[in-house]
């Protein structure tokens, strides 16, 4: 690749560099693809059905303020709407209304929601296993959550 000319030089990646880069792109990509076909083929749910169930399941009364269930999902707040539409459609989500503030809006966990976790949570977990957890060393599985934590520590500070 040439590289452009500017007035102050970027820091290019090193070819080892730029082999972890797109070492990382790839094998997160593929995972989160991998992951997503399997819940979908096991239990009709997508990615995005199952971390929005799981963290409604660890919330009190197993419901959340749909803005406080885009900051833990990492969706835009308009993306969850849709999502949650779909999802109450299917009856695993309904919406409730705020009482403490009118264009408030929670999202509660129903039972067939709840039921559908409690199906998908044991193959999903075996999935994760497979796919990522015993393809490496416990060091390298640690070493791997702290990176990721730190860099997530970062963006999130940022």
């Amino acid at each position: 690749m040439t590289k452009p000319s500017t007035a102050c030089e970027p820091r290019w990646l090193s070819d080892q560099e730029q082999r972890s880069w797109r070492a990382w792109l790839s094998a997160i990509t593929l995972l989160m693809d991998q992951l997503n076909r399997d819940l979908l083929a096991d239990h009709g749910l997508s990615g995005a059905d199952y971390e929005i169930l799981v963290r409604l399941s660890e919330s009190p009364d197993r419901r959340v303020r749909m803005s406080e269930l885009a900051e833990l999902t990492l969706a835009s707040r308009s993306r969850l709407s849709h999502q949650i539409d779909r999802m109450e459609q299917a009856g695993l989500v309904r919406r409730e209304s705020c009482a403490e503030d009118r264009r408030g809006a929670f999202a509660a966990l129903t039972d067939t929601g709840w039921q559908a976790l409690v199906a998908a949570a044991p193959d999903h977990v075996a999935s994760v296993r497979r796919h990522l957890v015993d393809v490496l060393s416990p060091e390298e599985f640690e070493a791997l959550g702290q990176a990721c934590r730190k860099v997530s520590e970062r963006l999130r500070s940022g």
